[in-house]
């Protein structure tokens, strides 16, 4: 499969905690780790929407949805617009440039006039505030699962995938990793999730199950619904027990490569970057890296090393720098 998708290299200017940030080596699977709010979730949403960007109404909608999903907001009305257009403002400019894309925005207010200025590729756009759109368009095979966790309507979104794919034996056998006291999951007429358990006749509400449970089926069919595309993964081991983490990653490696899936994911644990690290060792997936985000203590700007999978568990049996928070 074709690779030319994937994101090998990104530049971010002005985002948040990034002034002017270079990253590159990204493979396939890529795991970022680092201290506390070293910037790793603010990375995973400037790469998101650099992989987002094919016009200004899909930008626009990429930088509305972090915020969204940065403040656990939800969608409660069908016609927004004026509250979009407060929340999109209080991003005043991003600017990125990948192998892929090559990104930049910024809000220009003066003299009583507010404009949106867009320039993707070689493509400039401004526009008055009072023209905008404000349409909010999804692109299917991007997905972003942030650190609260899939909504039901996300869950549902990409378990039509697997579907599609006749893939819910499959989903099955996973789920039955995560607990073998589960037969079955099932979206229904009503849009909950639920699973049958072994031997009862009835399915019951995922969240009597836990949240590591939903997290496990998210990841599992986001990887499906993103075929060819970009998964991110904020707090990738949140609910999920470290005894679970070789497992998931096993799936995430094994179907990844299967969808062409390119998959970028934040830990705060070193339980996950060691499972990580020997899975990777055992699949010996040559197009997977951990990366290390840090800050230079003396000009406090944040750099990011790419550590390949002998050097990753040489860190770790030696108790090197290696850290997930």
């Amino acid at each position: 499969m074709s690779k030319e998708h994937f994101i090998r290299n990104i530049e971010i200017k002005k985002f948040k905690c990034f002034e002017d940030f270079k990253a590159e080596g990204f493979g396939r699977v890529n795991l970022i780790g680092g201290k506390n709010n070293v910037g790793k979730t603010a990375f995973m949403e400037a790469v998101y929407v650099n992989a987002y960007a094919r016009d200004i109404n899909t930008v626009f909608s990429s930088i509305l949805a972090i915020k969204f999903m940065r403040d656990n907001l939800e969608f409660l009305c069908e016609d927004c617009s004026s509250n979009d257009s407060k929340l999109f403002e209080n991003t005043k400019f991003y600017s990125s440039k990948s192998n892929i894309n090559a990104v930049a925005y910024n809000l220009i207010n003066q003299d009583g006039k507010k404009e949106y200025s867009f320039k993707i590729n070689s493509k400039k756009t401004i526009v008055n505030s009072n023209e905008f759109s404000y349409q909010f368009d999804t692109i299917p095979n991007i997905k972003y699962i942030d650190n609260f966790g899939f909504a039901n309507n996300e869950l549902k979104e990409v378990y039509i995938a697997v579907q599609r794919k006749d893939k819910e034996d499959t989903l099955y056998k996973y789920i039955n990793d995560f607990d073998n006291s589960i037969e079955k999951f099932k979206i229904m007429g009503g849009e909950s999730p639920e699973c049958k358990l072994k031997g009862k006749g009835e399915y019951r509400y995922i969240n009597e199950f836990g949240d590591g449970l939903k997290h496990w089926i998210s990841i599992i069919c986001s990887l499906y619904a993103c075929e060819n595309g970009y998964l991110f993964i904020d707090e990738i081991d949140n609910g999920i027990h470290y005894t679970q983490l070789d497992k998931l990653w096993e799936i995430i490696l094994t179907i990844s490569k299967e969808q062409n899936v390119q998959v970028f994911a934040t830990t705060h644990s070193k339980e996950c970057i060691e499972s990580f690290n020997r899975v990777q060792k055992e699949l010996k997936d040559k197009d997977t890296y951990y990366f290390e985000m840090a800050k230079n203590k003396k000009t406090d700007k944040i750099f990011m090393t790419q550590i390949d999978s002998e050097q990753l568990e040489y860190g770790l049996s030696h108790n090197e720098r290696i850290r997930g928070e």
